[in-house]
């Protein structure tokens, strides 16, 4: 058996499967000690299941607490942010469209250095070791304990911030290193701001995977645990202390992953409705689609992978306006069950408009009595039409496609969309970014240049595919079930030697699950 846990910024969800059995699942809410909130939804759950500590297998979490830093501003390290590309790239500064409060945070210690290559492997110029040696003294002189390194096209060739890295850590014993080639894809400026974020959390990585054990450790749990991506595969604990941005957006991954398995489909449109939005996500082969653009989080460009989720304001707490003609975006939020009018409140939400209408039963429904028959209608149509617009948006084509409807405030829809060919809402749909968190798999991934000129097509891919499988082999992929999930291939006409960019996704069962199904 194991155990899917998504903590999320108001609620940490847990659940407990067996196989694709889900025996039990809860709500509990987040504390900011994140250790206790986990505690807490694990003797709930473990509780109504009777399932003992020993019986689990692994643990698989989900978390926001990295993307809520960054957003908040809050726990973030100082970072040396180092460049390797002079005489290239001296036109932008490291940070320059950052936003400045989230600059000034991380205090805006930029150095540039000579070296890079081509995106064919020829050198810009050689690395400045003596400069870097140079920057090591500087970067102990003002106290840092975190560094970034990025050079340019480091996805084709790693070999100077490698170099750089031997070298700072031989100067400055202990520093926390993020180098860009590790973390971003093809994309300077993006790749560069992706590894500064990741160096400014290295110590939040740290006290939030040591909680986690904790929380374990409490329940007497002893198995191993691993943290879900945002691609929606899984990380060591090891790995996520030295990558935390890989965790960006796995919410609604996990949400998508999960809403896949409980509709037992690939191909659909997932609406996850909360408390304040509603993300609205594209499914392909059981995984959601990705973002082909770079990525905002926090005021700031990466282009890492990323799903491609719609976030608009609707949720359960969405405050109704205008006799029900206007919905959102300023929502109650957890204080629903204070601030809503079912719960005695004063405040009319999309809640109370489904209570209204008769289609659940929370809270008190004499409180609703009075709501005029025309808001709810008005109110129930503006959020069929919401959700409808977004879903259609968000299609790749004119075609009608299932939607699978999950989130805590799935109870908003209860009619069927015009975009959708039908309306899905799953058994344990309150719970699917647990589920998604448990039954995430093992991924690698190659994203590169390649001179395709005196070789073929089929020698080309061929080894781009054997390297991204052995990247999912090397996190853990159990070697049987690896497959090749995503190809991409994009021509770059303004480059010499034929060159294409090449992006290969593999996917496997993580090793233990695959020895739990033998067995």
């Amino acid at each position: 058996m194991r155990i899917g846990i998504d903590v999320g910024g108001t609620n940490t969800d847990a659940v407990i499967l067996d196989g694709d059995q889900v025996v039990g699942g809860c709500k509990s809410p987040t504390t900011e000690d994140v250790s206790s909130g986990i505690a807490s939804a694990l003797t709930t759950v473990m509780a109504q299941t009777g399932v003992p500590a020993s019986a689990i297998q692994a643990v698989m979490i989900g978390t926001t607490h990295f993307t809520n830093a960054v957003v908040e501003r809050r726990r973030l390290l100082q970072v040396a942010a180092i460049r390797i590309g002079l005489p290239a790239t001296k036109g932008v500064l490291p940070m320059t469209d950052w936003p400045s409060d989230l600059a000034d945070t991380l205090g805006r210690h930029s150095f540039m250095l000579r070296g890079g290559h081509e995106f064919d492997g020829r050198e810009i110029a050689p690395l400045d070791e003596k400069g870097l040696v140079e920057v090591a003294r500087e970067v102990r002189a003002r106290g840092l304990r975190s560094a970034s390194v990025t050079s340019v096209f480091s996805p084709v060739t790693a070999v100077m911030e490698l170099r750089a890295a031997e070298i700072l850590r031989n100067e400055v014993p202990g520093i926390s290193l993020s180098l860009s080639h590790e973390i971003g894809r093809v994309g300077f400026l993006e790749r560069e701001n992706a590894a500064i974020m990741n160096a400014c959390l290295a110590d939040l990585s740290r006290k939030v995977v040591d909680s986690f054990r904790s929380a374990l450790r409490q329940k007497g749990i002893t198995a191993p645990f691993f943290i879900s991506q945002n691609d929606g595969t899984l990380m060591t604990p090891e790995h996520v202390e030295r990558y935390p941005v890989l965790t960006f957006a796995s919410g609604p991954t996990n949400s998508m992953r999960g809403a896949a398995r409980l509709a037992g489909i690939g191909d659909a449109m997932v609406v996850d409705i909360g408390g304040t939005t509603s993300d609205v996500g594209m499914l392909m082969q059981g995984f959601p689609r990705e973002s082909a653009v770079a990525v905002d989080i926090g005021g700031v460009r990466t282009n890492f992978r990323m799903p491609d989720v719609l976030a608009i304001g609707l949720g359960g707490g969405s405050i109704v306006r205008d006799d029900g003609a206007r919905i959102g975006p300023d929502s109650v939020g957890y204080e629903i069950t204070s601030k809503a009018l079912v719960f005695g409140g004063d405040t009319l939400t999309t809640t109370d408009i489904v209570v209204a209408a008769g289609l659940e039963d929370i809270g008190d429904r004499s409180r609703v009595a009075q709501v005029p028959a025309s808001t709810i209608e008005a109110a129930i149509k503006e959020m069929h039409r919401k959700v409808d617009e977004a879903v259609d948006r968000m299609k790749t084509s004119a075609d009608a496609l299932p939607v699978i409807l999950v989130g805590g405030g799935s109870i908003l829809i209860s009619r069927d969309l015009p975009s959708a060919s039908r309306v899905i809402r799953p058994e344990n749909a309150g719970v699917a970014n647990a589920i998604g968190a448990a039954i995430a798999q093992v991924g690698g991934e190659v994203d590169r240049i390649y001179a395709m000129e005196g070789r073929s097509r089929d020698q080309v891919l061929g080894e781009a595919k054997a390297e991204a499988s052995a990247a999912a082999i090397a996190a853990g992929a159990h070697p049987g079930s690896v497959q090749i999930m995503d190809i991409e291939e994009v021509p770059l006409a303004y480059l010499p030697g034929s060159a294409t960019r090449i992006r290969v996704k593999a996917v496997g069962d993580l090793r233990m699950m695959q020895k739990e199904a033998a067995e």
